[in-house]
């Protein structure tokens, strides 16, 4: 095996990521035009404003919680700050269907929270107002309260490396620390803010389970219906491309916006401030900032999916789950394993040939995470389909035989896609841990007499073990959580935890539902917890120096 063979499957694998995107697009653009005349004056214009709505609030919640979050546990000392600091980032493990599963179980008219409030009221069902949880703006709470940690995670990992002089000259210039804040540290910190704000409007605009339980009509839910409800695969891929011309969209208006601007770094001169204490009101008013959505995220849907669990009456190890989960497990072992491999071949190739050429290649390959699960199964779906019957016909006419759905009735499909969908992620892990490799090792093993496979092999992988072992592990459960790709492509007979969740949510058994969401939340906490325990290292090891006075003077 050779270099230039490694590299010519690098081209291979962003022609697979590409694929299914120009696939949607050349199906709504060759589909029906009456069609699409019914889509546009019809159903387009409330997808597209529930849409916007959703991507507004949480986009706006997400920049406040997260951002505010991270300046309170960076830079200020308070009651439970160094727990705080590392649950905040606990609901990312939730997936936004889960957390809205539970809610609705608590929130709604038969549930303990309205029953007790009748209760100690004497108030009969009709004669109190209480908020709609199966709404627009219920779906935008779970999507934020889940998604937060986005923009927490980058912002305070951007506060941390602003030095403390910049700061301090906005307050011997007379400045409130709160001034100091708005004017420096935040602007300072903007690109990582944005970063983790459109990762969160990414996932809000691909998400499905929220959005279709709480009964929201949005893009995502206009392919699943016109797909399924409707059996229109001419509307489903032009709902498809429109989603998928949205999500570019603010990729790209994010990116002019922020211009060349870059996340601050630690520049030539660096000092760390030692955190002033906060007392009385403003400790009690920033333990509750930072306590309030960890409970609302973790605790609270926690302490909610084990009680409908314990009540459903359902075995989580009967044969039946233990089914559900080998299929889940079997599915993510394979798509992780042949993402990271892929991701693996494009890193290779762009840091051994280096240029426009290869940042190309990795735009190319990670282009499909800003693209949601749906579309990405629409574009597979369409012209897999379209294969599966000709080659039916061809083999029913000239051998008697009939194939049926060859590869749409396998799981390679959905394994594609979800190579297709989290291709970046990996390709991120890898590449962070091939930045901290010199060039110079590469000329090294090289004149020893290591080709390219040989220099993967024994210099690369070896020294980016842990980030190939992260990549594994984010993709791994980004796998079991993710419903729309899963939904469209999975075989009738092939069933996993995300889409059983699914059914019987939409069929309101919520508590059994509960138990499948349940190891959906233990996986998901696996990459978590071992962020929780990073961040908590980080947290004890950080030296300072005595100029935290400033932050609390005047």
């Amino acid at each position: 095996m050779s270099e230039t063979f490694l590299h010519r499957l690098a081209w291979i694998v962003v022609a697979l990521c590409l694929a299914p995107i120009v696939a949607a697009a050349l199906a709504a653009l060759t589909g029906d035009l009456e069609t699409w005349r019914n889509v546009l004056w019809s159903v387009l214009p409330r997808y597209t404003a529930n849409t916007l709505k959703l991507v507004v609030i949480v986009a706006l919640g997400t920049a406040v919680i997260g951002a505010g979050t991270a300046w309170l546990v960076t830079v200020y000392r308070f009651p439970g700050v160094r727990l705080l600091e590392v649950t905040l980032a606990l609901p990312l493990a939730f997936p936004a269907y889960v957390m809205a599963y539970a809610y609705t179980h608590m929130l709604d008219h038969p549930g303990p929270v309205q029953t007790a409030l009748r209760a100690v009221m004497g108030w009969g069902p009709r004669e109190y107002w209480f908020p709609e949880v199966r709404s627009l703006g219920g779906a935008a709470l779970m999507l934020t309260i889940v998604l937060y940690p986005y923009v927490y995670l980058l912002a305070r990992a951007s506060f941390r490396q602003q030095s403390a002089n910049a700061f301090l000259v906005a307050r011997t210039l007379g400045r409130s620390p709160a001034y100091a804040f708005r004017r420096v540290a935040l602007p300072m910190a903007r690109p990582a803010i944005a970063g983790g704000v459109l990762l969160a409007i990414m996932e809000t605009i691909a998400d499905f389970g929220t959005v279709a339980f709480f009964n929201v009509q949005t893009f995502a839910t206009g392919i699943y219906q016109a797909w399924f409800s409707l059996g229109d695969r001419a509307a489903a891929a032009q709902l498809a491309l429109c989603l998928l011309a949205f999500a570019l969209l603010l990729a790209g208006i994010e990116r002019a916006s922020r211009g060349r601007a870059q996340t601050a770094g630690r520049g030539g001169r660096f000092e760390t401030m030692e955190r002033p204490a906060l007392r009385g009101a403003a400790a009690v008013a920033a333990v509750v900032f930072c306590a309030l959505p960890v409970l609302l995220g973790f605790v609270v849907p926690v302490v909610m999916l084990g009680v409908m669990a314990a009540g459903s009456g359902q075995d989580m190890l009967s044969p039946r789950y233990l089914g559900f989960m080998s299929n889940s497990l079997v599915l993510a072992s394979v798509a992780s394993v042949l993402t990271v491999l892929c991701a693996i071949l494009v890193g290779f190739r762009a840091r051994t040939r280096p240029g426009r050429a290869s940042r190309a290649l990795v735009v190319g390959a990670g282009l499909g995470y800003a693209v949601p699960g749906g579309v990405i199964a629409v574009g597979l779906m369409v012209p897999m389909a379209a294969f599966d019957n000709a080659l039916d016909s061809v083999m029913r006419e000239y051998f008697g035989i009939r194939t049926g759905l060859f590869i749409t009735g396998s799981i390679w499909l959905m394994v594609t896609a979800y190579v297709v969908r989290f291709m970046a992620a990996a390709l991120n892990a890898y590449d962070s841990g091939m930045a901290t490799v010199p060039h110079n090792l590469d000329a090294i093993g090289r004149s020893l007499g290591q080709p390219g496979p040989g220099l993967l092999r024994r210099v690369h992988l070896p020294v980016a073990r842990s980030s190939v072992l992260t990549a594994l592990l984010i993709v791994f459960v980004d796998v079991m959580k993710e419903l729309p790709a899963t939904l469209i492509l999975h075989p009738f007979n092939f069933q996993t935890l995300a889409v059983q969740a699914h059914r019987l949510a939409s069929d309101e058994r919520l508590a059994e539902a509960a138990v499948p969401s349940l190891v959906l939340v233990a996986f998901g906490l696996i990459p978590v917890l071992i962020l929780c325990r990073t961040l908590g290292r980080d947290g004890q090891s950080r030296p300072s120096v005595r100029l935290g006075a400033a932050l609390s003077a005047g």
